[in-house]
């Protein structure tokens, strides 16, 4: 690999620039497995669901009540009529007699001749007679057969990654096994001889190893098949080893720490001898080191080592990655526009990425407001967080202005 691509005066990539380059070097695993639908939560459709039936199957009540014909109902007074059978919800009732009722709960079946149905708040059953009052259209309370679903519709389609409702849509024309694209398995190991365990008693100069947690607690949200090589020493015999390892076990390596310029810092070198680097510099803040490139073939993504960094590293660019590899059809997650409540007056050259809260005015308007310390060393912005707000190249920031919010409900599903 050409040593230029170390060199600290390239050029860096703008985020927007370094997220194409990502997607444009990132494609679906091809690998198909058979999940039942009960157990589908968070995994991506590798084929797409069709539906053999409609739903509701047949006409069918939205409430309990009665069912009548609309021509036996006079609208200009009360209607007694006797009634002639009970309909439940799972059995299909008998032909209704003209002149007749028949009592009905919800997601019981209208039965043949009927056609419409009377909330039992506008009814009074005396004995065996219904006794209705109030106004009435026909057809009212009936949810029609194919209101929801057609039969041969395609109710969901390749590349959508399953939510709960989704999994009782599928469930609901009567499909119990799906076909899904294979979980990414992300081979993962932290770097720095400072690092302990949590556990492990303190030392001087040691600090706990935070970002293994933080990093396996996203790929779990992400939904991924994680490969712990856990903490590897600064040193880059063991840092190719540990490389050699995740290659030959994951469909991508991913690493916290090592990828900056600094003498101890063997990532690059490692994977200098194993395959090669092609983007390590984002104009971002927090952020700025985040590698790219290949190890035997295996994809690599190399996050910084600060705590805050390989959180937003993640949420904006390992994010995307992971997810088009899942065959996901939205890889990039959706910006909203919020009001800031604060100022920014320093601009920059690097676009920031700075936690903050939505919060209501003394007016009880919704307003963004950032945590005190946007130090990416201070963990504790994100979890008080509840998104990031982008601040883009070159701005200040007054009350008032209009900024892109990406919620964490959003980057963490």
């Amino acid at each position: 690999m050409n040593d230029c691509c170390y060199n600290p005066q390239e050029k860096m990539l703008t985020t927007d620039e370094a997220i194409r380059f990502l997607l444009e070097r990132s494609a679906a695993i091809d690998k198909v497995e058979t999940v039942k639908t009960l157990d589908a939560l968070g995994r991506v459709l590798a084929l797409p669901v069709t539906s053999t039936l409609n739903v509701p199957p047949l006409d069918n009540s939205a409430m309990d009540g009665y069912v009548t014909r609309f021509a036996d109902l006079n609208n200009d007074g009360e209607t007694s009529l006797p009634i002639s059978q009970r309909i439940a919800a799972g059995y299909v009732g008998d032909k209704l007699q003209e002149g007749t009722a028949a009592r009905i709960f919800t997601g019981a079946p209208v039965p043949e001749g009927a056609d419409t149905i009377i909330m039992q708040e506008q009814c009074a059953q005396q004995d065996d007679t219904v006794v209705i009052s109030g106004k009435i259209n026909k057809g009212d309370h009936i949810r029609r057969a194919g209101e929801d679903i057609t039969q041969g519709s395609e109710v969901m389609s390749v590349g959508q990654k399953l939510r709960p409702q989704d999994m009782g849509l599928i469930a609901s024309v009567g499909i119990a096994d799906i076909k899904v694209f294979k979980k990414v398995r992300v081979a993962i190991f932290s770097t720095g001889d400072e690092l302990l365990m949590p556990g492990e008693a303190v030392q001087p100069g040691k600090i706990y190893n935070s970002n293994r947690y933080t990093l396996t607690g996203l790929l779990q949200k992400a939904g991924c098949e994680i490969i712990d090589l856990g903490c590897i020493a600064d040193d880059l015999d063991a840092t190719v080893v540990a490389m050699k390892h995740a290659a030959a076990q994951a469909d991508i390596i991913m690493t916290t720490g090592g990828v900056s310029v600094g003498e101890e810092d063997y990532i690059k070198l490692a994977i200098d001898k194993l395959g090669s680097v092609e983007m390590w510099r984002v104009a971002m803040k927090p952020g700025k080191p985040v590698a790219f490139g290949e190890v035997d073939k295996t994809p690599f993504i190399g996050l910084p080592g600060n705590p805050v960094s390989v959180f937003v590293t993640f949420c904006l660019f390992a994010r995307a990655v992971i997810r088009r590899m899942q065959g996901c059809h939205d890889v990039l997650p959706r910006k909203m526009q919020v009001v800031a409540g604060f100022d920014w007056p320093r601009k920059g050259p690097r676009r920031e990425f700075v936690r903050g809260q939505l919060q209501l005015d003394e007016h009880g308007q919704q307003q963004a407001q950032i945590y005190a310390s946007q130090s990416s060393g201070v963990l504790t912005s994100t979890t008080w967080a509840q998104g990031i707000i982008e601040i883009p190249e070159d701005t200040t920031v007054k009350q008032g202005d209009v900024l892109n919010w990406l919620d964490f409900s959003e980057l963490l599903s």
